[in-house]
């Protein structure tokens, strides 16, 4: 049904009364503050799309009292809630529901969440107290049923566990998940200040690139920046994977899976059965990589499509190599521990690469059918390669986070985790029964974007992640954080809502859908903890107040842009920046700093035709901006009078250092001063997004062997090392 349809649907009175009171039952927020300060209504055609995203039929007035009817009994229907999420050290309360006067029994078993450790451990076993509180029974579908209310110990150590219950001869079983309180942070954060470096990874490539930056790049970008410079950390772009066939999404932020990665940014000659490779293989290889690595030193934009070609032909080569016992074995240790999750992505790359772009037939869009186990079987060599892929790949992401490590970085690799998938990709296909359908993700109106956006990626539905035990969120995050120092979470704000667009509807006409930010987080800092990572949240835009001060005590940084920080309309003194935050000038979805300066984005955005204000007032405000930034600077006695840009630039990032954030980031682009963006928000095809490669002042591509002949990289990073 379409949304006009629903618009037709909602009737007036007490139903749409009714239809506000199913939606907040179901987590739908029927109103919301506007980023000009106001509250603003949802409209009720909005409800029922989102409503019927979750699984509720609000379609009219019958449907509508029937869903409350039925969220007003939902607990109870269930002998044990569909997951219990705990923090360690704290009591936690669980209500069993059971015929009533029936006596339960209710234990737990540790450790045993995870099937492979419930087959092959014996775990430990505690039985649980019920507590004296009082709840009257109910009459639920005909059936009187009470409610017994057990306790979960402080004591029960972080993990994924299994509750138990038994009443009348029948067994039920949940997951339980035991989270930190607060997530550890390395000594040196929680000591003071450390820096690093921000790059997208794809721009930055050297003279061994097939085109495009990769893992072996990473690692010497790692090296150098630790040992030349001091820095502790190197942040990158997403590297999640992308379609296995051309065209590739050029956009990082839209991958066809957040859990696995893309083997565009795998080093062939790194792999190392290349180098027992026959001559003629080895030829073959060759000759994959000179068309493309003549693209190192283009500064023209990236095509990621020849990219992929040529190293897919070559990966080809070097996977058909016989690999010694070991190495075989380290495969298939890497295979079991990946497991079902691991076989079905490859089965999807499999998949896509035979169809070559056609639609795909209804039998193959269910992975638990039998068309799609014998696609798996007929393509079985294809998606043993796809694994493989993974598996070069989880080798070198782990190479460069060791490389940084030796190198002396104190933090290490951050990587970057997005906010969603694309609704065509892996994980739409694999998690499509955790996935709300005919809706996407996105974000109201806010300053900086006035119409609204929809990234058209599908989200988690609540209530069937969490009767999914959170499984597939977990087994995510361990695949992000597997050799990470740390991960940012992109629009971490969405771990306590997101704002869902129905299809066909415009970006305003959304609705917020709340999710239990307690599991949700919680999962996260467990997770986090058990890799040994930190969790950097990018929680810009719009949030409700309480958010950032619930995440800084679970040990969530936060971020923070010197353009967006204002107290009192001015730039924020340093001292007034927020302790647990990643500090930066500014983002990947703004101009480089220099250009910045210049305004360069009013000019762009009015080249595009994306201006909805008089570009000259536009650019009134930005010289304001900039003229506002350099007197806090001179205030603090960091610029001359009429400084250059250059001092300019030096003197916002040792400003930064002189902040009370726990870590400062800066953007490479402007230590080697482009100017160009990376990104435009609101655009398409209309500007190379995501394709600009590391280049100059001059527009001058810089590789990594050439980084620390650069001036303005020198100099910046000599004032950022040496600011504190």
């Amino acid at each position: 049904m379409s949304i006009k349809d629903m618009d037709q649907a909602v009737p007036d009175g007490g139903t749409r009364s009714e239809l506000h009171e199913l939606a907040a039952a179901h987590g739908v927020l029927t109103e919301y503050h506007g980023f000009g300060g106001g509250t603003a209504s949802v409209p009720d055609a909005t409800l029922v799309a989102v409503l019927g995203a979750l699984g509720v039929d609000a379609t009219g007035p019958q449907q509508v009292a029937h869903g409350l009817r039925r969220a007003r009994d939902e607990d109870w229907r269930s002998v044990l809630p569909p997951t219990v999420v705990a923090r360690q050290g704290h009591e936690t309360t669980v209500p069993v529901h059971v015929s009533d006067g029936a006596s339960v029994h209710v234990w737990l078993e540790l450790d045993g969440a995870e099937p492979a450790a419930r087959r092959h451990a014996v775990r430990p076993r505690r039985d649980l107290q019920q507590s004296d509180a009082y709840v009257a029974p109910r009459e639920v579908d005909g059936r009187r049923v009470g409610r017994a209310t057990f306790v979960v110990p402080a004591d029960t150590p972080l993990g994924w566990h299994t509750l138990f219950a038994l009443s009348e001869g029948q067994e039920t079983s949940t997951t339980l998940v035991v989270t930190p309180d607060r997530l550890e942070l390395p000594s040196v954060i929680e000591r003071g200040q450390v820096w690093g470096v921000l790059a997208q990874l794809y721009s930055v490539r050297s003279r061994t690139s097939w085109g495009i930056g990769d893992l072996a790049d990473l690692a010497d970008l790692a090296w150098l920046t630790a040992h030349r410079a001091g820095a502790d950390f190197v942040a990158v772009n997403p590297l999640s994977a992308a379609e296995p066939i051309t065209p590739m999404t050029p956009s990082p932020y839209l991958p066809t899976s957040r859990r696995f990665g893309n083997p565009i940014y795998v080093r062939v000659e790194d792999i190392l059965e290349t180098a027992y490779l026959s001559a003629a293989d080895r030829s073959l290889v060759e000759w994959a990589a000179d068309p493309v690595r003549e693209l190192d030193g283009n500064g023209g934009p990236i095509d990621r499509d020849a990219v992929w070609e040529a190293k897919k032909a070559a990966l080809e080569v070097v996977y058909s190599a016989p690999r010694r016992a070991a190495r075989q074995a380290a495969f298939e240790d890497f295979v079991t521990t990946q497991g079902v999750g691991l076989r079905d992505f490859a089965t999807w790359c499999a998949i896509v690469e035979e169809l070559a772009g056609e639609p795909w037939p209804a039998e193959l869009t269910d992975p638990g059918s039998p068309a799609v186990a014998a696609a798996r079987d007929r393509l079985a060599d294809r998606v043993d390669f796809y694994v493989w892929l993974q598996w070069v790949f989880d080798e070198q992401k782990a190479a460069a986070q060791r490389t940084a490590v030796e190198a002396g970085m104190r933090v290490g690799i951050v990587h970057d985790l997005a906010v969603g998938v694309h609704p065509d990709g892996a994980d739409a296909w694999a998690h499509a029964d955790v996935l709300a359908r005919g809706v996407g993700v996105g974000a109201p109106p806010d300053m900086y974007n006035q119409q609204g956006q929809n990234w058209s990626q599908p989200p988690w539905n609540p209530r069937a992640l969490a009767r999914a035990g959170y499984a597939p969120y977990r087994d995510m995050l361990r695949t992000a954080l597997r050799h990470a120092g740390a991960l940012r979470v992109d629009h971490v704000l969405g771990l306590f809502r997101l704002w869902w667009v129905p299809e066909g509807a415009d970006p305003t006409a959304g609705a917020y859908v709340r999710y239990d930010h307690e599991a949700l987080v919680g999962i996260l800092a467990l997770e986090a903890q058990r890799a040994g990572a930190m969790v950097v949240g990018e929680d810009l835009g719009v949030f409700e107040p309480w958010v950032r001060e619930y995440l800084a005590d679970r040990g969530i940084l936060g971020t923070s842009v010197f353009w967006f920080e204002r107290s009192d309309g001015r730039p924020t003194a340093p001292e007034g920046y927020r302790r647990l935050t990643l500090a930066t000038v500014g983002t990947h979805d703004m101009p480089p700093t220099a250009g910045y300066l210049a305004g360069e984005h009013v000019d762009l955005r009015e080249r595009l035709g994306l201006l909805a204000e008089d570009a000259q007032a536009l650019r009134g405000q930005a010289r304001a901006e900039r003229n506002a930034a350099v007197a806090v600077l001179a205030g603090q006695g960091l610029v001359s009078d009429n400084p250059s840009e250059r001092e300019v630039v030096e003197a916002l990032h040792r400003y930064l250092r002189r902040s009370a954030a726990a870590l400062v980031g800066v953007q490479l682009v402007d230590a080697v001063g482009e100017r160009r963006s990376q990104n435009q928000p609101g655009t398409d095809t209309e500007y190379p997004n995501w394709k600009v490669p590391l280049g100059d002042s001059a527009g001058n591509v810089v590789l990594v062997e050439d980084l620390f002949d650069n001036a303005r990289l020198r100099s910046l990073f000599a004032a950022v090392a040496s600011a504190r």
